[in-house]
């Protein structure tokens, strides 16, 4: 038996009536006349099948089908209120959600101050945030199940997809801290030659690899890779081991481990971009909200730290890893990936 169904505007003049037990105070709450009101509320009772009041002179009460009625019209004249409410908080992006895809090395620069500043601005938004190399990135904003990402060295072959530079910075030396060539203040490129290496594999961030390996060559020499690891840490955790030497981007500094130095190197032209990234024709106006909060305020953390000239004690000093946990917040999800 299919069920009737019932307008709002009748569900609300009941509801009123229904708390006013009197027609003249409900008209003139609902901001019509009587007989209007009177219209409406026989509409109801005719779908409904049964009275829904009882009227006598000077009285008016509800009848046993009427308060049965009386809390799901209540029910339903709160959830069309509150779909509204929540559509046009969407609209206006002062609420939803945001699927940003971030490299992991951002979680020591751009993402905690970028993540703090869009919070405080927007605390209505849900941010579900993911660890993401710049392939998945790419690929995930075509498949739209990102949109926004935060990566090294975007491709320039892309359409669709909008980029915006938001941090450059040179590279650095990562070296064991007994290494003699840790007590300069700047390291030549060629000096590390004749030393093993630790590196990312390529098909990590081939840009930012193939960057490394380009400055090395142009130093005369082809580097010898002795380990691979997919994330940054894990490259200075092995560097601190004596297994080997580094070229990393400057911001990796941040990772503090013993036994592990961060040098300037030379030729030091050579930068490396972080880029934000996100589909032209998004609509959501998170997206744009997002964009804005980056470009009217880069948090501090994208400045680079200076680079001490020998070894010091935080070269030499307990472990102390800026961990990429400290950037999630209760109720995000990170999803585990190798870094850039």
């Amino acid at each position: 038996m299919e069920r009737p169904e019932l307008p709002l505007p009748q569900l609300h003049a009941f509801v009123v009536l229904a708390e006013e037990l009197h027609f003249g105070h409900a008209a003139a709450r609902l901001g019509i006349a009587q007989p209007p009101l009177s219209q409406q509320i026989r509409r109801l009772e005719d779908k409904v099948g049964h009275a829904l009041f009882t009227r006598t002179p000077g009285c008016v009460t509800l009848t046993p089908s009427g308060r049965e009625l009386l809390p799901a019209a209540r029910r339903a004249l709160t959830g069309l209120a509150d779909g509204l409410a929540a559509a046009r908080a969407v609209g206006s992006g002062r609420a939803g959600r945001l699927r940003i895809g971030f490299a992991a090395s951002l979680a020591l620069t751009v993402l905690p101050g970028l993540l703090r500043t869009f919070r405080h601005r927007f605390p209505g938004v849900h941010l579900d945030i993911h660890e993401m190399t710049t392939a998945p990135q790419i690929a995930a904003l075509h498949d739209k199940t990102i949109d926004i990402g935060l990566l090294r060295e975007p491709p320039t072959d892309t359409t669709e997809l909008g980029f915006r530079t938001i941090l450059s910075e040179p590279f650095v030396a990562v070296l064991p801290s007994t290494r003699p060539l840790a007590a300069q203040r700047i390291v030549q490129v060629a000096q590390l030659a004749d030393s093993p290496f630790v590196l990312l594999p390529r098909t990590v961030g081939p840009p930012l690899h193939d960057q490394i390996i380009g400055l090395c060559t142009a130093a005369g020499f082809t580097p010898h890779v002795v380990q691979h690891a997919v994330e940054w840490q894990t490259v200075c955790a092995l560097v601190g081991t004596g297994l080997g030497v580094s070229l990393a981007p400057a911001s990796i500094r941040r990772i503090r481990l013993r036994g592990v130095a961060f040098r300037r190197i030379e030729p030091g032209a050579a930068r490396t971009r972080v880029a934000v990234a996100w589909r032209e024709n998004d609509h959501n106006p998170l997206v744009a909200h997002l964009l804005a909060t980056i470009g009217q305020n880069l948090p501090d953390s994208t400045q680079p730290a200076p680079i001490a000239a020998r070894p010091t004690s935080r070269d030499q000093g307990p472990t102390e890893v800026s961990a990429r946990a400290r950037t999630r917040s209760p109720g995000r999800r990170t999803a585990a990936g190798p870094s850039e």
